[in-house]
């Protein structure tokens, strides 16, 4: 091994001094400029004592080169001997290269600065905050939900963590979204993997936090490796809501992500809401309205008033919210039967606008008695016939669910072009599958099919091409049955799966009966649960087949049409059949956005005329 020699350990020292940043060299700089002043202050002393201006004191001296340092043009009023001012105009020269790398270093610190702040590097300060961590499509569904959410607080704010430029992030939202109101954004760029970036977050002030499932191969991998790095960092832990991809990678998430986390699983969620919405028109819209922040909101209550009540009689407590069901210590159950006493322990379920307008009823509800109608014998489940057009990661998880709702001897038709179709779909009890290769934009295929035979059929997004080659594919199918439709006087209900809500206006044209915007769905669902984590437990006995579901139910079934109503019979009437009305739906504002005819928690009082073809929307068994 070669010796060390004096002078490489001096400059190796030298050169680590020099790379500590701005603030050292501009140490080094100092000592430069002290050893300059000194050193010409020396000089005058020795060859020009006296001057100037018999000055003769050290002090003035280095006070005069200071001077001629730090404004080397002084030097062109100087007056002296040759030798004083040869000295100056060293001194001046020397100020002049010190000067200059002194504007230098700080222009580049503070352009360093800058740019940190720019790339969104700093730690931030909010408390009460909800945290982002990643980017997708579904960033801008969360954010304005938060946003509307939180429209009637003072102090709100979102931050977002992602793998992106912090002004590119802080564009797009608001380009996406507009004004945010009093909620402030606060972006910062930084891998939410790394504990180093997830501390810029001030996680253990944070309110909640949301984990996005990215964009890519195996985004559940990359859920899972955040989950992990929020568990083993220091400090408090706010709750966390995560969205997982695939249902096969819950176990591995719960464990990664410990006690404190609840998983969403995309795939599972957005299945269920295409099988319901095939089955009963119009649900979708419904379940969109629950999820968002605009109109109808759930919300949990411990009315004291109303221990000791059965839940018949609590469906009628409030003027300006309807009871959907309870939170009790076993666990929620939605529609439960009329005679259920309210005990001190539970929570009574609610549609609100506001968290504001829950307030208890004064009097008994107005019923008219003689205009319900008498109940009918539901009708036996008769076999069905379905056509599941393309296929997709997700449509074996669909076609196992449909089984559990139809009735035996059912047939399903699989037409796709995607060789995968049909695949590990063994063990259905009620359905019979076929499957035919078909390419499900072109109209003589479809024509071929016989769509007028079945009673549903499911469009869904073929994962074979990106999201939005996918849509402008389901668009031309949807125009290819509408057309269809009209053509051939077929009738048959319609629900289509989709990416992109900004296509939703345009497959509006195909007068399709559902629009599952999967993206929007899960965005919705991951806001409320950052809101309140108690609600996963209601939303997740909606998607269930088992329990009470969603049903938009004939209102003449309830009560007499073309005769004026308040929508407290309505719920009388739904009460007696062992339902929970919720809201009803106008026949003659399907078409019309965005409600599409659809109102939720009507008002009890609230005067109502029922046409033909107009439903009441209900909490029942089947």
């Amino acid at each position: 091994m070669s010796k060390v020699t004096v002078r490489a350990r001096v400059r190796y020292w030298f050169d680590n001094t020099m790379s500590k940043g701005t603030a050292s060299l501009i140490g080094w700089l100092a000592v430069v400029s002290v050893a300059l002043i000194v050193t010409v202050a020396g000089f005058t002393l020795w060859l020009a004592p006296g001057e100037p201006d018999g000055a003769g004191q050290a002090g003035e001296v280095l006070w005069i080169t200071l001077m001629h340092a730090l404004t080397p043009s002084k030097v062109a009023s100087d007056k002296g001997s040759a030798a004083y001012l040869a000295v100056m105009f060293a001194g001046s020269l020397g100020g002049l290269f010190i000067v200059s790398m002194l504007v230098g270093l700080l222009s580049n610190g503070l352009k360093q600065k800058v740019d940190r702040l720019r790339r969104g590097r700093s730690r931030i300060v909010e408390s009460g905050h909800t945290v982002v961590l990643g980017w997708s499509d579904q960033v801008f569904t969360i954010v304005g939900e938060l946003v509307k959410a939180h429209a009637s607080q003072k102090r709100s704010a979102v931050a977002i963590l992602a793998d992106r430029d912090k002004l590119d992030m802080e564009e797009d939202l608001r380009e996406h979204l507009g004004d945010l109101g009093r909620t402030r954004l606060v972006c910062r760029t930084g891998k939410p993997t790394e504990p180093h970036d997830l501390a810029l977050m001030n996680l253990a002030a944070a309110r909640s936090v949301v984990v996005l499932s990215p964009e890519g191969e195996d985004p559940d991998a990359h859920v899972i490796k955040i989950l992990l790095a929020l568990a083993k960092r220091e400090g408090a832990h706010p709750p966390v809501v995560a969205a997982l991809t695939s249902g096969r990678n819950l176990a591995a998430a719960r464990l990664a992500g410990g006690p404190d986390v609840h998983l969403v699983d995309s795939d599972d969620t957005a299945a269920r809401l295409i099988v319901q919405s095939s089955r009963q028109s119009g649900l979708s819209v419904v379940c969109m309205d629950l999820l968002n922040f605009d109109g109808g909101e759930i919300y949990l209550r411990t009315p004291k008033k109303l221990v000791g009540v059965t839940y018949g009689e609590a469906l009628h407590a409030y003027q300006t919210a309807s009871v959907i069901g309870l939170r009790r210590p076993s666990g929620v159950v939605l529609n439960p039967p009329g005679d259920t006493v309210i005990g001190a322990d539970d929570e009574v379920i609610v549609i609100a606008a506001d968290d504001s307008h829950v307030r208890l009823a004064a009097g008994r509800p107005s019923v008219d008695e003689s205009a319900i109608a008498a109940p009918a014998a539901p009708p036996a489940p008769a076999p069905e016939r379905t056509l599941l057009l393309n296929w997709n990661g997700r449509a074996e998880r669909i076609v196992r669910l449909l089984d559990a709702y139809v009735a035996p001897g059912s047939v399903l038709e699989i037409a796709a072009g995607d060789p995968r179709a049909g695949a590990g779909l063994d063990g259905l009890r009620n359905l019979t599958v076929n499957v035919k290769d078909c390419d499900t934009t072109d109209r003589f295929a479809l024509e071929s099919l016989g769509v007028g035979v079945f009673q549903h059929v499911i469009v869904l997004s073929d994962d074979r091409f990106d999201s939005h080659h996918a849509d402008t594919r389901t668009l031309m199918t949807l125009l290819q049955l509408r057309d269809m439709q009209s053509t051939l006087g077929e009738h048959y209900s319609i629900v289509s799966e989709m990416h992109d809500e900004n296509n939703r206006a345009l497959a509006e044209v195909t007068e399709a009966d559902d629009i599952v915007i999967s993206d929007t769905v899960i965005g919705l669902l991951l806001a409320q649960l950052a809101e309140n984590r108690h609600l996963a437990e209601v939303f997740g006995y909606l998607f269930d087949s088992r329990g009470s579901e969603i049903y938009p139910r004939p209102a003449s079934s309830y009560v007499r049409t073309g005769a004026e109503v308040t929508f407290s019979t309505v719920i009388e009437a739904a009460r007696r059949r062992g339902e929970t009305a919720i809201g009803y739906r106008a026949c003659a504002g399907r078409d019309e956005p965005p409600h599409y005819g659809i109102v939720l928690n009507p008002g009890k009082s609230d005067p109502i005329v029922f046409a033909e073809g107009d439903t009441v929307i209900v909490l029942a068994e089947h």
